[in-house]
């Protein structure tokens, strides 16, 4: 069994290092050659299901591998690495299919900067041929730099 510190370590690396994973996933692979699988969530519609949901199941699977051979192997170091991952899904799902989107009806009034800066860019990368703003929880500089500046206002 690992230390707790280690385990919160861990599992907060796995979280921020999915930031990055989605990143670079969404540039090159749902930008790139599966575009198939994401163009229908460029397409604004009101449909609560989307071929671009496949996605959530791609990066569930290793979220759940890590977290059932972990907890196999004792609650090892693969268990908080999946819990990181599992975690960030549930963060993604809450900012972009709630938050963003409204897909699903419920904190609809919830805002603060960060938000209104981050839901900003992402709505940018949804304009028509905009290809920036790949990030889902963190957003370029320039948005929150813009949000701080109308609150000053």
């Amino acid at each position: 069994m690992i230390s707790w510190y280690f385990a919160a370590i861990l599992t907060l690396a796995a979280f921020l290092f999915m930031e990055f994973v989605a990143w670079f996933s969404h540039k090159y692979v749902m930008h790139g050659f599966l575009w198939v699988l994401h163009k229908d969530h460029h397409i604004r519609d009101g449909r609560k299901v989307e071929w671009n949901d496949v996605f959530a199941v791609i990066f569930a699977v290793p979220s759940f591998v890590f977290i059932i051979t972990g907890i196999e192997a004792g609650f090892d170091w693969k268990f908080f690495i999946g819990a990181g991952i599992a975690l960030y899904g549930l963060a993604y799902f809450i900012f972009h299919d709630v938050l963003v989107h409204s897909r699903l009806p419920f904190l609809e009034k919830f805002s603060n900067r960060y938000l209104r800066a981050t839901i900003t860019a992402h709505m940018d990368h949804h304009k028509p041929n905009a290809m920036y703003n790949y990030g889902f929880l963190v957003a370029p500089l320039k948005y929150y730099k813009e949000e701080w500046a109308k609150q000053k206002k």
